[in-house]
């Protein structure tokens, strides 16, 4: 009898079905066997594996004699739930109430619980006790350990672990892959997955993801290109989701499309996730047709699926198209979470729509209860500045309820230097000088604020506490990409094989620029030098290059497709709005801060932005 129920009971917990465990429930209470033996722990973790936490630790509470199994069982059922604070909260009772001391199936549960919570302080000390403890020798909980120190980001700790298993066991393997991996540590982490005899998907996908979550993402492409030629079968997208991730933040549109095939070839494309991550790589490589080709497949969309395509449309400036489709959204009964709003919030900033930015804002906290944090305050920050509003933008400095960081304040001084408030803009400098500069780019704009004041001595200090601090201004590059291949160009490139030809190019374009009333604007240029020297330096921007080289080399009548790291300049933004109007060719640049597409001469910013 006890071992059909048993079978009956490990039966339910397989395939998750919370009737029929609640029917042999009762029958066991008939038969009075739920007090004693193995059927009650066993309960627990079918019940914990149905999801009934709180049927778990009820049982869990009447039991009279509770041992080291039903311990490390509700211990499971909650680190199953996902509840891992309350498996370390109801440790405690284990001495205090039943005199019992972890075992090493209690350990291994309390370490995964310190690894899902990121609480290393309490895991070390976890690891201590389990060191003086009769199962120091356990690898179940060694591993689990190595886990626990890897996702803690502490590689080195875990790999002192990994070297004392006896027997080191798929899953120890992968959690160290992965540790080295995410923190950056690319050869390790292949010299790893080199060593092993047996390599599953699993380990394939621990390594690829991690690589990509560290920005290798060329080394990724390798290596699951690699893991393709090996045979190993996809039978979890996972790894497809995270090579996706992967093309949409090198804006490697080819790579993406060729991806899509390849989910496509697999029947992974109903999967919700990969349908949201191929969203955004489309949206993310200047695509957004294609990005709202594959939202609209989506037969099931989730608040993930509805804030991509938002997102992915503010970028591109389509405002009106991303406030249409968020009513459509709360028509569809999905509410919006925290990151919707800011992309929201983003559209409005970028065409000027404040009052509409602002309802959103009140909204967010009034109708759904969300409580708006410091990038929701920066983007409304944002939509005042970007609109003229600066007064506004200082009242909310002065009023939002967190502490204003370097950040905001080197927004605002953007803001002023883009409607010439001069003065304004050395006020909000020097507050900013007082605050205390740590990020570069925050240097550059208060260079850039100085130099545009003509106060040459203040530019010089900027410059001498960056050398002091030895901070480096981010070099500016552009690449273009031509199908499968892509070049890169820096400012003032000299050593490219076709810079002759592209020189006669932007010269012809010049000229033809001024005919129309192109007039340089050299206040972009930050050096104390001559009015010629400015406007050549402005000639030989790196997205200038990068158009002129795409002229040159791709399709014609094709669009050339530009990404740039940093912020393209203001001078540049009127040259391209120019190329795009005298080539007849569709310019598409993703700069730092969103999508451009200058096409007859326009920009889809309406230069918001």
């Amino acid at each position: 009898m006890h071992h059909h129920l048993l079978h009956s009971l490990r039966h339910c917990a397989t395939l998750r079905h919370p009737l029929p465990a609640k029917t042999l429930h009762a029958h066991i209470i008939k038969l009075g066997l739920n007090q004693y033996g193995p059927l009650p722990n066993t309960l627990i973790s079918t019940y914990s594996k149905c999801g009934l936490i709180h049927h778990a630790h009820q049982l869990f509470d009447e039991m009279p004699h509770r041992n080291h199994v039903s311990w490390a069982s509700l211990l499971a059922a909650y680190n199953q739930a996902d509840l891992p604070a309350r498996a370390l909260s109801v440790f405690q009772n284990m001495w205090t109430h039943d005199h019992l001391q972890p075992d090493h199936f209690v350990f291994a549960s309390l370490v995964n619980s310190c690894a899902a919570l990121g609480v290393l302080r309490i895991g070390c000390q976890v690891h201590a006790r389990f060191l003086v403890s009769d199962y120091y020798f356990d690898d179940v909980v060694k591993s689990s350990l190595v886990d626990m120190y890897a996702k803690c980001g502490l590689v080195d700790l875990a790999r002192g672990v990994f070297d004392t298993l006896n027997s080191k066991n798929p899953i120890s393997w992968t959690a160290m892959i992965s540790g080295y991996a995410r923190s950056g540590r690319k050869l390790e982490a292949v010299e790893l997955l080199r060593d092993m005899k047996e390599k599953s998907l699993y380990t394939w996908t621990a390594l690829v993801t991690g690589l990509i979550q560290s920005g290798h993402f060329v080394s990724a492409f390798h290596l699951f290109i690699e893991m393709r030629k090996e045979g190993v079968i996809i039978v979890d997208p996972f790894i497809l989701s995270s090579v996706i991730v992967g093309s949409a933040n090198l804006a490697a549109l080819e790579l993406g499309k060729e991806l899509h095939c390849l989910v496509s070839k697999l029947g992974f494309e109903s999967e919700p996730y990969i349908s949201n991550a191929l969203v955004d790589m489309y949206a993310k490589c200047s695509d957004i047709v294609d990005a709202k080709t594959v939202f609209c497949s989506i037969v099931r969309k989730d608040v993930v699926s509805w804030t991509s395509i938002i997102v992915g449309l503010a970028q591109h400036g389509k405002a009106k198209e991303a406030l249409s489709l968020y009513d459509d959204m709360i028509s569809n009964g999905v509410k919006p979470n925290e990151v919707t709003f800011v992309g929201l919030i983003y559209a409005c900033s970028h065409v000027g729509l404040v009052d509409k930015g602002r309802d959103l804002f009140k909204s967010m906290v009034e109708c759904y209860g969300l409580k708006p944090s410091l990038q929701h305050y920066t983007c409304l920050l944002d939509l005042y500045s970007r609109s003229g509003h600066l007064d506004e933008a200082e009242n909310l400095l002065n009023t939002m309820p967190f502490e204003v960081d370097e950040a905001v304040w080197a927004s605002l001084l953007s803001a002023c230097k883009r409607f010439g408030k001069t003065q304004m803009g050395i006020r909000v400098a020097d507050r900013l000088m007082r605050l205390g500069v740590k990020d570069p780019s925050s240097f550059i704009l208060l260079s850039n604020a100085y130099a545009g004041a003509s106060m040459w001595e203040n530019v010089a200090k900027v410059r001498k506490l960056m050398a002091d601090m030895d901070i480096k201004k981010e070099p500016g590059y552009s690449c273009v990409h031509l199908g499968k291949e892509s070049e890169v160009f820096h400012a003032g490139e000299t050593s490219h094989l076709l810079k002759d030809e592209m020189s006669v190019l932007l010269k012809d374009l010049d000229e033809e620029m001024r005919r129309r009333g192109y007039v340089p604007d050299v206040s972009f240029v930050l050096r104390d030098i001559g009015e010629k020297d400015k406007e050549n330096q402005l000639f030989w921007h790196s997205e200038r290059l990068a158009v002129a080289y795409g002229l040159i080399k791709s399709v014609p009548g094709s669009v050339i497709r530009v990404v740039k790291n940093l912020r393209v300049c203001g001078d540049c933004h009127t040259v391209l709005k120019f190329i795009s109007s005298i080539s007849g060719r569709e310019i598409v640049v993703r700069d730092a801060s969103r999508f451009h597409h200058f096409k007859d001469g326009k920009c889809s910013c309406s230069d918001f932005w």
